[in-house]
Formats: C-alpha cells, sequence, structure tokens
C-alpha cells in the first residue's frame, strides 16, 4: 500500500520543530558517546551501529597495553576470562533476563544451531520446528542443517506468518521466530506466541537481533523458553560482535548443548578428557572467548548505562511517525512495508519503491546511510540513542529530492553489487 491517508500530527513538520524536539530529548545527551562523522546520517544501526567512544578507547587499551605488554598474563591480570561473564550482566537487563541467564558467545547462527538443537532434546517425543517465510533466512538455514543432521528426526515447518498459530499442534517441539522481523519492520506479539506455544507443550526460540537494544524485551516476565541476538546492531558493538543465548532458568539443567566446548566444561582447566557440562547457562559458552570483539562489545553497552528503555521505545516510535508524516507530505509514490502503527512496529522502517535498490545508492552517496533488501525494501534503522529527529527531518527530504529529480537513475547507482 501507499502513503496516502494522512494521521492526525504527532507534532509540528518543519524542521526547526524537529530541532526543537532534539533539544528536549531526554536521550539527546547519548548521542555524544559515539563517534559519528560530521557529513554522514547514520540509518543503518539496523545492520551496524556505530563505533562508541568508549570502545574505541578500550580496544585501544586491551591491544596496546594489555595484550602489547602483559601477553598472556592477561587472562588473569586483566579479567579477560570473565568478559563473557561481565558482558552478559550488561545484556541481561536489556532483554528483560537475570544475568545468570545469559551467555555471550559465537555468532547469532552458531547460538542459534545450539537452541535448536537443545530445544529439541527438551522434546524427544516430538521433531517439528516451526517458524515462518518472514524468518531470516539463515535462521531457516539453520533449522535446515539440524534436519539433515539428523537424518529424519527433525522436520522443518514452514508457514506463512497469519498461519502460524494454525500450524502448532502436538507434533511440534519449537518454534522459531523473530522479535522483529528483519525486512517488514513488524513486532511480534512475544507473549501471546510463548502462551500458544506452551499451550501445546511447545517450546520458544526467540531471535531478537533487530530488537535487543533499540525496544524493552521481557524475556522472563512473557515466558520466552530460549532466545539469540546479535551484538553488532543495535548494540553497537562492531562488526562480528558476538552474539548472546538466553536460557531460562527453568531450562538450564535439563538443556544441553551440542558443540561441547572446553569453556562450557564445569572446569575448563582441568583438561579433562571427559566433557561434563557447567552448571546454568555456561554450558552453552563454547571456545576461547574473542577477547577484543568483547571488550569492543563491554564497552559499547555502557552507552545504555542509566537510560530508561520506555523512552528509548518512545523516541523510536516518534522517530517512525516522524519519518513516515514527512513522506506522506513529500513522497506520496513511496510505498510502506512496514506498520504504520508504532506499536506493531520495531525499529526500522521499510519502506519500497520499484528502484528501491539504485534509490538507496543514490541517497548513500548524499550521505544518507541506509539499506535495501530485495526484491523493493529500503530500511531506515532508527537507532534511539543517536539519532535526532532533525536527521528524520533531513533524511526525509534527500529521499524526495532523490525521487523529485530522479537522481536514482544514474549507472552507477543502478549497478547492483553485495549488499549487506
Amino acid at each position: 500500500m501507499t502513503l496516502t491517508d494522512s494521521p492526525p500530527d504527532v507534532f509540528h513538520l518543519s524542521r526547526e520543530a524537529a530541532a526543537e524536539r532534539d533539544r528536549v530529548d531526554p536521550l539527546a545527551s547519548c548521542r555524544d558517546l559515539f563517534l559519528l562523522p560530521a557529513d554522514v546520517l547514520y540509518f543503518d544501526g539496523n545492520s551496524l551501529g556505530p563505533l562508541t567512544r568508549a570502545a574505541r578507547e578500550r580496544v585501544r587499551e586491551v591491544t596496546e597495553r594489555q595484550w602489547g605488554e602483559d601477553l598472556v598474563r592477561s587472562w588473569n591480570l586483566h579479567g579477560w576470562i570473565d568478559l563473557p561473564r561481565r558482558v552478559a550482566a550488561k545484556i541481561a537487563p536489556l532483554v528483560g533476563a537475570a544475568a545468570d541467564e545469559i551467555a555471550v558467545t559465537d555468532s547469532t547462527s552458531v547460538n542459534l544451531f545450539k537452541l535448536l538443537a537443545a530445544a529439541l532434546a527438551l522434546r524427544p517425543e516430538r521433531r517439528v520446528i516451526l517458524s515462518e517465510t518472514a524468518q531470516f533466512p539463515t535462521d531457516l538455514y539453520m533449522i535446515q542443517g539440524l534436519a539433515e543432521l539428523l537424518d529424519g528426526r527433525c522436520e522443518p515447518r514452514l508457514v506463512e506468518p497469519e498461519g502460524l498459530l494454525e500450524a502448532l499442534d502436538d507434533d511440534v517441539a519449537a518454534v522459531c521466530l523473530s522479535h522483529v522481523r528483519y525486512k517488514d519492520s513488524t513486532l511480534l506479539d512475544m507473549a501471546a506466541v510463548n502462551r500458544a506455544a506452551r499451550g501445546r507443550g511447545a517450546l520458544t526460540v526467540w531471535d531478537l537481533s533487530h530488537s535487543a537494544g533499540a525496544l524493552a524485551v521481557d524475556l522472563e516476565g512473557c515466558g520466552a523458553d530460549f532466545a539469540v541476538g546479535c551484538g553488532y546492531k543495535f548494540l553497537n558493538g562492531g562488526p562480528g560482535a558476538p552474539a548472546f543465548v538466553y536460557v531460562a532458568r527453568r531450562h538450564q539443567e535439563a538443556a544441553r548443548t551440542p558443540l561441547a566446548g572446553w569453556l562450557g566444561h564445569e572446569d575448563p582447566f582441568l583438561f579433562d578428557l571427559d566433557y561434563r557440562p557447567a552448571p546454568g547457562v555456561e554450558r552453552f559458552l563454547c571456545g576461547t572467548p574473542p577477547v577484543i570483539a568483547l571488550a569492543a562489545l563491554d564497552a559499547a553497552l555502557d552507552a545504555f548505562a542509566g537510560v530508561d528503555l520506555a523512552a528509548l521505545r518512545a523516541k523510536s516510535v516518534a522517530l517512525g511517525d516522524l519519518f513516515l508524516e514527512l513522506l506522506r507530505r513529500r513522497c506520496p509514490q513511496v510505498g510502506i512495508a512496514c506498520p504504520e502503527d508504532g506499536r506493531r512496529r520495531g525499529s526500522h522502517l521499510a519502506l519500497s519503491h520499484p528502484e528501491g535498490y539504485a534509490v538507496v545508492q543514490a541517497l548513500v552517496a548524499r550521505g544518507v546511510v541506509c539499506d535495501f533488501r530485495p526484491p523493493d525494501v529500503m530500511r531506515f534503522g532508527l537507532a534511539p540513542l543517536y539519532l535526532r529527529y532533525a536527521d528524520v527531518w533531513d533524511a526525509a527530504a534527500a529521499l524526495a529530492d532523490v525521487l523529485e529529480t530522479r537522481a536514482w537513475d544514474d549507472p552507477r547507482f543502478r549497478r547492483r553489487g553485495k549488499v549487506i
């Protein structure tokens, strides 16, 4: 559908009014924690969050002084071995979990594989993993790979989103979903899905990659069983930052991971020949911690210290509402591929245009960094810690100009390359 019928204004739409909104924004001071190029409007935090000042200094400290001077002694002298636990304690309140329900390790995909296998083992009489066609593809690949490995003991079941709850039956061991869909930014009702799955005896495995750090998540309060999330999007941990797993306490002693690494052993430094799982969620740790990457994520998470998650969510919704209303006024030819109701939307906008790829390239050339997803979706991440209302106004103006002048119709912008 297109942006036609205008809802009531959220506030006045001039740039001056947007700047005034920034002046009274309770999160305004958070922007100073980030290193943002002066000539860039950064709307790609849903793919890669920007560098924080604290992370830059921490990486320098870890590499130059700790690694450079103290070498192997740094594992104890500077607490490298405890980094996974320290980072977990910072992520936990952002996703509504206790610190001992979070483990920081590996990538999102690897962690998802671990949790899916654990969920199947907890429901040995069942074999179906249920997901939807809107799920992030790599999550589906993990399900498919697990099914191939288990050779008949795991059956992927993929349905259209509107048919998900109807597909829940007594064969389903686990339901695997994204809290916020990566392409259209739809925010799922986690509590309702958890209730429905629990009512049929199934477990839930959530992907929080597009929600952790952008909106309040309440894993424990809404009855989630398992979850994964990445560290490099809204958590700003850097490219390829370690991911995290959530295992509800009620499952921790029974849950097992098929990737049994030395750090998940109950006594890692015993170097025993037989694996015995560590108590609790730390059994989901695997290999040696990536210290530099963990240190960057640890420092980046300090940007959330003292931040009211309700205020974070309110600003995310307001930024999106402003952007959509500006587009209604100036870009009626742009389609909408995300919920217009901010309560049902994650922290990025999905807009559609037949020449979406070229439009995004033209915007990037003007310093408005957003991203593209096939076949025609333009995504604008709305990271409340550092984005301003004036940034939204300027980005909407740039988009309107690109469309009005057909700046996208340039061979440089139409030439497709790899898109991350």
